[in-house]
C-alpha cells in the first residue's frame, strides 16, 4: 500500500520545522515497509487533493499567511470536501490559524478555509513557552514548543487538541490547545510536533491508511529514545509520569 504526503506551500510556509514533520510521517511509514511518496507544492502549483492522503499546512510569518489565504480561498471547496471524506491534515501554528473563520491582525483581516468552527484574533504579548498536553486518544502526554501571537478561540462542541497542563495553548485562558475535527489536527505546538510525539505520527498515519481499506495495524517501533525525551519535558515542566 502506498500513501501520497501532500506538503503546501513550504516556499512560503516554512518557519517551525515542517520538514521534521515531513521526514518523521515518511520514515515511519518506509520502515514499517510501506510506499510514499512526499509531493511539495509551491504557491503557483495545482493542487489536485484526490492524490493524497495526508496534507501538512505549515507555519509563517503573517506576511507569508496573507499571501497563502488569498489562494487557499481558491482551492477551499476542494480542501473541504478533502477532509469531509475524512482526508488527514496537520495544520501547524499558522497553518492552523487559516483553518478557522479568520484571523485578525492589525494589518487587515485574514479570510480562513471555514474547515473548523473557530477564529483567531492577534494579542500581545506573544506566547512564548515549552509545553504539555493532555488526550485520553492519546497514549502518552504530547510535548512541543509554542509561538505565537495570535489567540484562537473556539466554537461550542469543537474537540480540542489537548488539554494544557503546562503552557499557554490557543489563548492563555481556557487551557486548550488545537484542534481536532474529523481527521484534521491544528495546533500551535512546533519544533517539529511528530518526531517529539510519535504516538501522534502513528494516530495520523493509521487514519490515512485505514482511508485506504488498510484493516490491520501498525507495527511497533523502537521508539525508547523519544519516550525517554517525552517523560522528561513531561516531566520537568509538568511535574509528572508519562504513566
Amino acid at each position: 500500500m502506498k500513501l501520497t504526503i501532500g506538503h503546501l506551500y513550504p516556499d512560503l510556509l516554512n518557519l517551525y520545522g515542517d520538514r521534521g514533520n515531513i521526514q518523521c510521517l515518511k520514515m515511519r511509514l518506509v520502515w514499517r515497509g510501506f510506499d510514499v511518496e512526499v509531493r511539495r507544492f509551491c504557491i503557483d502549483d495545482r493542487v489536485d487533493f484526490s492524490d493524497l492522503d495526508i496534507v501538512l499546512l505549515g507555519g509563517g510569518s503573517d506576511r507569508e499567511q496573507m499571501i497563502v489565504c488569498r489562494k487557499l480561498q481558491q482551492i477551499q471547496k476542494d480542501f473541504r470536501d478533502y477532509v469531509e471524506d475524512g482526508g488527514t491534515t496537520i495544520a501547524v501554528c499558522g497553518g492552523y490559524q487559516l483553518l478557522g473563520h479568520y484571523y485578525n491582525t492589525p494589518e487587515g483581516k485574514m479570510e480562513g478555509l471555514h474547515l473548523a468552527d473557530l477564529y483567531t484574533e492577534q494579542g500581545s504579548p506573544r506566547l512564548i513557552s515549552n509545553i504539555v498536553l493532555k488526550n485520553d486518544r492519546y497514549p502518552y502526554p504530547v510535548v512541543g514548543f509554542e509561538n505565537h501571537g495570535g489567540r484562537t478561540h473556539l466554537g461550542e462542541g469543537v474537540e480540542p487538541f489537548g488539554k494544557v497542563v503546562f503552557g499557554y495553548g490557543n489563548n492563555g485562558k481556557d487551557h486548550e490547545e488545537g484542534v481536532i475535527y474529523r481527521n484534521v489536527i491544528g495546533t500551535y505546538l512546533h519544533g517539529p510536533l511528530l518526531p517529539k510525539n510519535p504516538h501522534v505520527c502513528d494516530d495520523l498515519l493509521l487514519r490515512a491508511l485505514r482511508r485506504r481499506g488498510y484493516e490491520g495495524t501498525l507495527q511497533p517501533l523502537d521508539d525508547h529514545e523519544e519516550r525517554e525525551a517525552n517523560a522528561y519535558i513531561v516531566k520537568r515542566f509538568a511535574g509528572l509520569s508519562d504513566s
